[in-house]
């Protein structure tokens, strides 16, 4: 599953009109990214997912298309493998199901994640249609699920993390396995103006454990943490400024281990498609 080196991700895709989501995804792919990222549908709904990403692919003729994290809770594995199984099978030679395991503080049947992503990923192979490790990823952050990764899928997708955390998971999966890192970025080079998006666009995170332990396992502290988030943490966390100021932080991402970043454009709307953006970074990332 070819992925290149820089992809679009965007709520939009599963969010934003219909429409224009094709139309934004045959543009995307125009200006050379490599893949495009579908973040979650609203309610966690699996099949709703992908039927999105079966529009983005009839849309687009070569750019592979992935799920940004299916939650495991939302339906058995077996249905889920019924759902990849039903897309036409050209649709699935360019298709990666994201899976992630959600968070405690959002899904009331959350337990055990290392062992229901392992369970669950047993209920992908078992049926008599799979959906192929070599067609998923699993949205790891700690080391004992980005170890699973590593074995049962292509690889990890993660989310919000820093150089640091890049490179840890590249130590941990070897040089086989993929990292295909979400970096979210921020077209401004006014501090002020930036840091502000940005501490809007960490919020919905800052509450959920998973999240603040593999900050925390980077080497932030709990101050770090506290207030809406340092200017360290959103420093490390984001990348803003100039389009190539941008580049600049994601070849650090790719020095540190990553072998493809989703590009995420902050908006002020899940509904928006940062179109502009796309095509300013494009001319510096994919001249």
């Amino acid at each position: 599953m070819e992925l290149g080196t820089f992809g679009i991700w965007s709520l939009a895709f599963t969010h934003g009109d219909r429409v224009e989501a094709s139309d934004a995804a045959a543009e995307a792919e125009e200006l050379g990214y490599g893949a495009l990222w579908l973040g979650g549908e609203p309610g966690g709904n699996p099949r709703g997912d992908l039927l999105r990403a079966a529009g983005v692919l009839n849309a687009t003729r070569q750019v592979t298309v992935a799920t940004a994290c299916v939650s495991i809770w939302a339906q058995p594995a077996r249905r889920l493998a019924s759902a990849y199984h039903a897309l036409p099978a050209g649709d699935r030679d360019r298709l990666v199901v994201g899976l992630g395991v959600s968070h405690g503080e959002i899904v009331d049947t959350y337990r055990r994640p290392y062992t229901a992503m392992a369970d669950y990923l047993d209920g992908l192979d078992s049926t008599a249609m799979a959906l192929p490790a070599t067609a998923r990823l699993v949205g790891a952050h700690g080391p004992r699920m980005t170890r699973l990764a590593a074995r049962r899928s292509l690889g990890v997708h993660p989310y919000l993390v820093d150089t640091e955390h890049v490179a840890r998971t590249r130590e941990l999966l070897g040089q086989g396995p993929l990292l295909a890192l979400e970096q979210t970025v921020i077209p401004h080079d006014d501090p002020a103006a930036a840091r502000a998006r940005a501490r809007d666009a960490l919020a919905p995170y800052m509450p959920l454990a998973n999240y603040r332990s593999a900050w925390l396992r980077s080497g932030f502290t709990e101050e770090d943490l506290a207030g809406g988030g340092s200017d360290r943490l959103v420093d490390a966390l984001f990348l803003w400024g100039r389009p190539e100021d941008i580049a600049a932080g994601l070849a650090e991402r790719r020095k540190a281990g990553a072998d493809h970043i989703a590009v995420q454009i902050a908006t002020d709307s899940r509904g928006t498609f940062a179109r502009s953006a796309w095509r300013e970074l494009a001319a510096v990332l994919l001249a």
